[in-house]
C-alpha cells in the first residue's frame, strides 16, 4: 500500500489522476442535475463540455504534442474527433463520457509506467551527492563530482562509501546490496576494494579514490538503466510505424461511413454521422498502441529486483530467439577462486612441522594457488622463514639447514606419488609440488570451484532444447572435468579471445541466434559478437558496458529466471496484440450493421484499454 501511495504522489500521476476524478465528478453532476432540467439547458451542457475540457486535458494536450512533434496524427487525435463529432450530433453525454473513459485508461496507463518504472528509477539514487574529503589533517564537505583520482575520503558509521577505491586506514562492515545483491556484511581491512554506494556498518575509515566518480561501478549501473529505459523491441517500433498509418485509415473509414450510406439512401445523413463517430471510437488502436510498453516496462522493472539488469525491450525480445548459451568457464561456470582440493605427503615426512614453513613461503606470493594453499593450512605461518622466489618456478626457503622449495622444480618422485597426481590431475586438479632437498615430498592439488547452481541451469537449457558449449583458456584436461561434470553440450578448450569470437561465429552460422555468458576482458569481443550478451556481476566495469544483460548478484539461476521472463512477457504481448485487435475487429463489425450505440462502443473499446495494461501489469508481480 506505501508504494502505491508513493507512486501515487508522483506528479503525472497524481495531476492526470485528479483531472481525471474532477471530469468524473462533473459528470455525475450533470445526471444528477438532469433530474430538474431537460438534458438539452446550457447547464448540463455546460458540465459535459467542462468535464470534455478537464478531464481530457492530458491527453489532449499528449495528442497534439506529439501530432507538432511527429507530423503525424495519433489516437488522441482520433478521440479528440470522436468526442467533438458526439457533441456535434448533440450526444453531449456521450462525448464527455468517452473522454473520461479515454482519461482514466491513460491515467492508468501512466500509473503502470511508472510503477514499473519505479525500481528502475529507483537505482538512480544509489551513488551518494556528497563526501568527506580528508586533506592535509582536515575534513570538508565536497560534492562526489569535484572529487579527483588519489583523493582520500573519510567514510562514517552509517554513511555510504561514496567513490570506487581502496581503504588505507581502518576495517569494518559493509553492505554491498546495492552492488552484488547479497544484504550480509562484507568485512573489509587496509588495501581491500570498495564500491560507491556501499553502506559502512561499523566503523570510520579512510577511503583513496582509485576511479573517476563518473567512471565508478554504480554510475555504470545508472547509465545502463537509462539505456534500457530509453530500448524498444522491433515489435513496439513496427506498431509505433502502423499507428501512424492506420489513424488515417480510421479517418478515412468514419468518413466513408458518414458519406456513402446516405448517397444510396442506405442510412439518413443523422444515422450515417452518427456511425462514423463510432468508427472513430471503436476502429481507434488504444489497446494494441498499450499491448507493449508497459509489458516491457514491467518486466524490466522485475528483472532488476532480482538484479538483473537487462538493456532494454530489444534484448528481452531477443532472449526468446535464442538456440546456443556459449559459457566461459572461469568466473563464470567456476567462481574463479582456486581452492585446495587435494593434500598429500609422503610417509614419514612431518607435515606438521613443515606446513607452518609452507604457508610462510606462500603468504609471500600473490598467486591464486598461494593463495588457496595458505586459505587451506589451518595455523600461524612460521614468521623466522625467508623466502626468496624463483620466476617462473616458485619459491624456496632454507629452515634449519633443509632446503624446501614450492612450485615446479626439478626433483625426484616416488612412484606412489607420481600415481597420486596423475589422479589429482585427471580430476582437473592443478598441481603445486613440496621439495626437500631435491625430492618432491608432497603436494597440493587446487582447482576452480563450479557453481552450485551451474549443473541445474545447464540441465534447465537442455530441457528447453538449447544447445549449451563451453569455451574456456584452460588445459583440455580441466575443461572437461568441469564440463562432463555439469552436462556441457561441447567444450572448448585452451581459448584465445579470437577464438571465442570464431567459436560464436560458427555457432550463429549453424544453429542460429546465439547467447554468451563471461565475465572478463577476455571475453569483451565475443560477448559484443553475441545476439544477446550476459555478463557476471563480479566483472562489472568490462560486463556493464559490452553485455545486455548483467547479472549483479552472480547468481546463475538468474539466467534461467531471465529466459523465464522473457517467455511470459512475449506470451502477455502475444495475448494483448490478439485481443486488442479481436476487440477492434468485432466492434467495426457490428457497427455495420448498426448494432451498436456509441456509450457501448466507448465501454468495450476503452474497457480493452484498460484490461491490456492490468494483463502486461501482472508481469510487475
Amino acid at each position: 500500500m506505501q508504494k502505491i501511495k508513493q507512486i501515487l504522489t508522483e506528479p503525472s500521476v497524481f495531476y492526470e489522476s485528479l483531472f481525471a476524478l474532477i471530469g468524473a465528478i462533473l459528470i455525475a453532476s450533470a445526471f444528477i442535475v438532469q433530474i430538474w432540467v431537460e438534458e438539452t439547458s446550457l447547464l448540463v451542457r455546460g458540465l459535459f463540455a467542462a468535464s470534455f475540457i478537464i478531464g481530457g486535458y492530458y491527453k489532449a494536450h499528449e495528442g497534439i504534442t506529439e501530432t507538432i512533434k511527429n507530423k503525424v496524427l495519433n489516437v488522441e487525435i482520433l478521440m479528440i474527433m470522436a468526442a467533438l463529432g458526439a457533441f456535434a450530433t448533440n450526444n453531449f453525454s456521450e462525448g464527455a463520457i468517452l473522454i473520461l473513459i479515454f482519461s482514466v485508461s491513460g491515467a492508468l496507463e501512466t500509473y503502470t509506467t511508472a510503477k514499473s518504472e519505479k525500481a528502475l528509477t529507483s537505482l538512480l539514487n544509489l551513488a551518494p551527492e556528497e563526501a568527506t574529503l580528508y586533506e592535509n589533517g582536515t575534513e570538508s564537505v565536497v560534492a562526489v563530482a569535484s572529487l579527483n583520482v588519489g583523493d582520500v575520503v573519510v567514510v562514517k558509521v552509517g554513511e555510504q562509501v561514496p567513490v570506487d577505491g581502496t581503504i588505507i586506514k581502518g576495517h569494518t562492515s559493509l553492505n554491498e546490496s546495492t552492488i552484488t545483491g547479497e544484504s550480509i556484511p562484507v568485512e573489509k581491512q587496509e588495501n581491500d576494494a570498495v564500491f560507491a554506494s556501499t553502506l559502512n556498518e561499523q566503523s570510520v575509515i579512510h577511503v583513496r579514490t582509485d576511479k573517476d566518480p563518473k567512471e565508478s561501478t554504480v554510475q555504470k549501473i545508472i547509465d545502463f538503466v537509462k539505456t534500457a529505459q530509453d530500448d524498444q523491441p522491433k515489435t513496439q517500433t513496427v506498431i509505433d510505424r502502423v499507428e501512424g498509418i492506420y489513424v488515417y485509415v480510421v479517418i478515412a473509414m468514419a468518413i466513408a461511413f458518414m458519406l456513402i450510406p446516405p448517397l444510396f439512401n442506405w442510412l439518413t445523413w443523422g444515422d450515417a454521422f452518427y456511425r462514423g463517430i463510432i468508427v472513430l471510437v471503436v476502429g481507434s488502436p488504444c489497446a494494441l498502441v498499450a499491448s507493449i510498453s508497459p509489458a516491457i516496462l514491467s518486466t524490466l522493472s522485475k528483472a532488476s529486483r532480482s538484479k538483473i539488469l537487462i538493456k532494454g525491450g530489444s534484448k528481452i525480445e531477443n532472449i526468446n530467439q535464442v538456440k546456443v548459451v556459449l559459457f566461459d568457464k572461469t568466473g563464470t561456470l567456476t567462481y574463479g577462486v582456486p581452492k585446495v582440493q587435494t593434500q598429500y605427503f609422503e610417509e614419514g615426512v612431518d607435515s606438521e612441522a613443515l606446513e607452518p614453513v609452507i604457508k610462510a613461503m606462500e603468504s609471500a606470493s600473490t598467486h591464486p594457488l598461494a593463495k588457496a594453499i595458505v586459505d587451506a593450512i589451518d595455523g600461524k605461518a612460521d614468521a623466522s622463514v625467508e623466502t626468496s622466489e624463483i620466476p617462473g618456478q616458485g619459491l624456496e626457503a632454507t629452515v634449519n639447514g633443509t632446503h624446501i622449495q614450492v612450485g615446479r622444480f626439478d626433483g625426484e618422485e616416488s612412484s606412489t606419488l607420481q600415481a597420486k597426481m596423475k589422479e589429482s590431475m585427471a580430476q582437473g586438479e592443478s598441481i603445486v609440488r613440496i621439495y626437500q632437498d631435491g625430492h618432491v615430498v608432497g603436494f597440493y592439488g587446487c582447482a576452480d570451484q563450479v557453481r552450485e547452481d551451474a549443473k541445474s541451469l545447464i540441465e534447465t537449457l537442455n530441457r528447453r532444447g538449447v544447445i549449451t558449449v563451453m569455451v574456456t583458456g584452460d588445459h583440455e584436461t580441466t575443461a572437461n572435468v568441469i564440463g562432463q561434470k555439469i552436462g556441457i553440450d561441447h567444450i572448448h578448450s585452451e581459448c584465445y579471445p579470437e577464438d571465442k569470437v570464431a567459436f560464436v561465429k560458427h555457432y550463429k552460422e549453424t544453429y542460429g541466434s546465439i547467447m554468451m555468458l563471461g565475465d572478463g576482458i577476455n571475453d569483451a569481443p565475443a560477448l559484443a559478437l553475441a545476439d544477446v550478451s550476459v555478463a557476471m556481476g563480479s566483472g562489472t566495469d568490462v560486463s556493464l558496458e559490452t553485455s545486455d544483460i548483467v547479472l549483479i548478484s552472480n547468481d546463475l539461476c538468474a539466467i534461467k529466471e531471465t529466459f523465464d521472463m522473457a517467455k511470459k512477457t512475449q506470451n502477455i504481448i502475444a495475448q494483448n496484440i490478439v485481443f486488442s485487435i479481436a476487440v477492434i475487429a468485432f466492434l467495426l463489425t457490428v457497427n455495420t450493421f448498426g448494432l451498436i450505440l456509441l456509450p457501448i462502443g466507448v465501454v468495450f473499446h476503452e474497457g480493452s484499454t484498460i484490461l491490456v495494461i492490468l494483463n502486461s501489469l501482472r508481469l510487475i508481480v
